[in-house]
């Protein structure tokens, strides 16, 4: 249920409000009665000041400790205003005299003591100022406010401004504690941590602001001949005693005092001051030397008051510009430094460089491995490194040279005046100090960088540079890492050349620019085909026949092997159950499809295969996925993929085995049916002794595994009935086809056997 639905139907709040409407329709109903009006008045307001007395005290006991005082003095003047209330009831009604709304001599004083208390209970609050600096403006517009409140009870005093009489000091006094009052319980309601909140004391600050303007009404509003004088009488004394009943209904409900932002200014004091000046122009027509002095001294003291507190404003203004411009400064700092390392950042880097007009060369640095360092270590440990690392490269560089982080293990290094020589020298001596081990989080760890440098020429374009010197820094990482390496005209020529193939890839499957073709395996006892090889070709518009060497280890950079790779699974599983459907009683024809290390990363692999074999409805056996060593060696995602595909029933084949530095322990823990041996091993195999040896080993290892073999790359007879003497079960190469259309192995498989293609 929301406060204000709470508000609503609390029913003390309807209580109060009833009672109050019940006076107004008394005041209406007893028109032209004004002795009755008079008792009602003074009757009605007993009440409301009960309300008020009992309200604060029980806040007293529900609200938070620091609070306690305040709903005190709250209480206490709400028990002063019952009690001098009470006492005029009882005077109207034995000894109605002259109607009037003004108390006599006990309820003024018992109305004097609560408002003080109430002002005072408000002046007293902690007003959650921490700085002398915030205590001294407080309490200088607090005696601004109490100033101008002096002033004014003078004028009304000694100078009344509607007419002499007794009734006129009382109002006065009533003016003065009645603007003190607004003050105070305005002030109380903006504080950041108030003992209400501002639905609760903005009624009680109206109370007080009603009050005032009651006192200030002229004419007819001061006469007793019309029930709404007894109406806007009566309003402060209801929305005074609102304040604490709305406050216990919020606190009963659970809700947590709002903070609030409070303002380094207040326009209250200034406020005040206008009213001052308002009333003492007023007297000014009938005064005489006694009013001018008290009210002269009164304004005196106000403007010396204002004067302090703008020169209060001066010093903030002053404090402020200062700070302003300290905070600009810090500002310009952080937008042209890496806030981890503290040296430039990109952007400010590529400013210097634009404005290096004496040439010289810029070297980009990498760090080799980075990676591992942040996913083995974490965040922290590589950012440790970083730092390091900035120290190092700061202690490698010559005075005037600029160090800068362009962003995560990235480095760069303007170079002014110096030629290829001073910057391979350069290099030199960070790879050097890189090397050197570091302690990292108490590991040591030692870090090697890749770099690429760059000639820097006045006028030169700052991200040219940095792409020149990328492009170089790449060479440097295909080169084998920890080194350095310079731009050339070439390198940026291949790069571009690779840039444009990329582009075309990403349209070769749309334009169906790729074909497949299938190269024989055949069982070496008979040499009948049993499987086939499927082997992707481009065929560009332009180019002509692009080789896979040239395409596939750019799509595998890119990423775009994996769409390549899908669309090879879903023809290759197409054209076997073909293949099936033309011969359904022939021996089942098994199809390899390699899969690249990037395709057996991607979360979609298991799922395309599942749907090539089932869209096509090709049985799992005939299909035979072939990876490489490297692509699955010390990776989980691609260890999972195979386990994955061995359930699903596929084959899955290690292509070019023997060629990596970990086939062994991948023999275990790899869920492969079948062993390629690579053609290097083949090529020479009947006249080196060394590859005879490791071809027998491989065919050896693959029997007690109970793993197929299939020898690659045979082109003559020789080699063929060798591996078949080693064992081996299967064969692959030129000797008896090269890779051919789909067609050509619908005729081999007719003929029943695999036909010789090399003379």
């Amino acid at each position: 249920m929301s406060t204000f639905s709470r508000l609503r139907r609390d029913p003390v709040l309807l209580a109060l409000c009833g009672f109050t409407l019940l006076g107004c329709l008394l005041f209406v109903l007893l028109d032209g009665r004004t002795i009755d009006q008079v008792r009602v008045y003074w009757a009605a307001q007993v009440p409301l000041d009960a309300a008020l007395a009992y309200g604060g005290w029980r806040l007293r006991q529900l609200a938070h400790v620091r609070f306690r005082r305040f709903w005190t003095m709250i209480s206490f003047a709400g028990a002063c205003f019952t009690a001098g209330d009470s006492f005029q009831t009882l005077s109207v009604l034995l000894a109605p005299g002259t109607p009037s709304l003004s108390g006599g001599a006990v309820q003024t004083v018992l109305f004097t003591v609560g408002m003080s208390s109430n002002v005072v209970a408000c002046l007293i609050f902690p007003q959650g100022l921490h700085t002398l600096r915030e205590k001294f403006v407080f309490w200088l517009d607090a005696t601004t406010v109490l100033a101008g409140g002096g002033v004014v009870a003078w004028c009304f005093a000694v100078n009344p401004v509607a007419g002499a009489g007794d009734s006129r000091v009382n109002d006065s006094v009533t003016a003065a504690l009645v603007l003190v009052a607004t003050f105070s319980a305005t002030k109380v309601a903006l504080v950041q941590a108030p003992p209400m909140r501002r639905i609760a004391a903005w009624p009680m600050v109206s109370a007080a602001m009603v009050q005032g303007v009651a006192t200030f009404l002229p004419g007819d509003f001061q006469t007793l001949d019309h029930p709404y004088v007894f109406v806007i009488r009566l309003a402060p004394s209801l929305l005074i005693a609102l304040g604490p009943w709305i406050q216990q209904v919020i606190v009963r409900s659970g809700e947590a005092h709002q903070p609030v932002q409070r303002r380094p200014y207040s326009l209250l004091p200034y406020g005040m001051i206008a009213v001052t000046f308002v009333v003492f122009f007023l007297m000014l027509p009938e005064r005489t030397s006694s009013q001018m002095y008290g009210a002269t001294i009164g304004v005196v003291v106000i403007t010396c008051l204002v004067a302090g507190r703008q020169l209060v404003a001066f010093h903030d203004n002053a404090l402020l510009i200062s700070r302003l411009d300290r905070a600009m400064d810090e500002l310009r700092v952080r937008a042209s430094v890496d806030s981890l390392t503290g040296l430039a950042n990109r952007a400010h880097f590529g400013e210097l460089t634009q404005r290096c007009d004496t040439g010289g060369a810029l070297l980009l640095i990498d760090l080799d491995d980075f990676k591992t360092t942040n996913d083995t270590m974490g965040h922290l440990a590589g950012d440790e490194l970083l730092v390091a690392v900035a120290h190092r490269l700061r202690e490698a560089v010559r005075d005037g040279d600029v160090v800068s982080r362009l962003g995560g293990d990235e480095f760069a290094v303007l170079l002014p005046g110096a030629d290829q020589a001073g910057a391979g020298r350069v290099g030199e001596e960070i790879l050097r100090r890189l090397a050197e081990p570091i302690e990292v989080q108490q590991h040591i760890i030692v870090s090697r960088a890749s770099i690429g440098v760059t000639r820097v020429t006045p006028g030169d374009d700052p991200q040219s540079l940095l792409s020149n010197a990328d492009i170089a820094m790449y060479e440097a990482k295909r080169r084998g890492k920890g080194m350095w390496v310079a731009y050339t005209e070439q390198m940026g020529a291949r790069i571009g050349a690779e840039a444009v193939l990329i582009r075309e890839l990403a349209t070769a499957l749309e334009e169906d620019q790729f074909t497949l073709v299938y190269q024989p395996i055949v069982r070496l006892a008979d040499e009948r085909l049993t499987g086939v090889e499927a082997l992707i070709r481009w065929n560009h518009p332009t180019r002509g026949l692009v080789s896979p060497v040239e395409f596939i280890p750019v799509a595998e950079r890119t990423g775009q092997i994996v769409a390549i790779g899908r669309w090879a699974l879903r023809e290759a599983c197409r054209q076997a159950a073909v293949w099936r459907a033309e011969l359904p009683g022939a021996e089942p024809l098994t199809v390899g499809v390699n899969v690249a290390g990037r395709q057996l990363r991607d979360a979609a692999l298991v799922g395309d295969v599942a749907a090539a074999l089932s869209g096509n409805g090709l049985p799992p056996g005939c299909l035979s996925i072939e990876v490489t060593e490297t692509a699955v060696l010390d990776d989980e995602e691609s260890h999972a993929a195979m386990l994955a595909l061995r359930e699903l029933g596929v084959r899955l084949a290690l292509d070019d085995f023997g060629t990596a530095a970990s086939s062994l322990g991948l023999l275990l823990t790899c869920p492969v049916t079948t062993l390629k041996l690579d053609r290097s091993f083949v090529e020479s195999i009947t006249t080196v002794g060394r590859q005879s040896a490791v071809a027998t080993a491989v065919s050896q290892m693959a029997a007690a595994l109970e793993f197929s073999s299939v020898a690659e790359g045979i082109e003559t007879a020789e080699q063929r009935d060798l591996l078949r003497d080693l064992g081996y079960r299967y064969g692959q190469g030129y000797y008896w086809s090269r890779p051919v259309p789909p067609s050509r192995i619908t005729e081999l498989r007719a003929a029943g056997r695999a036909t010789a293609a090399v003379a």
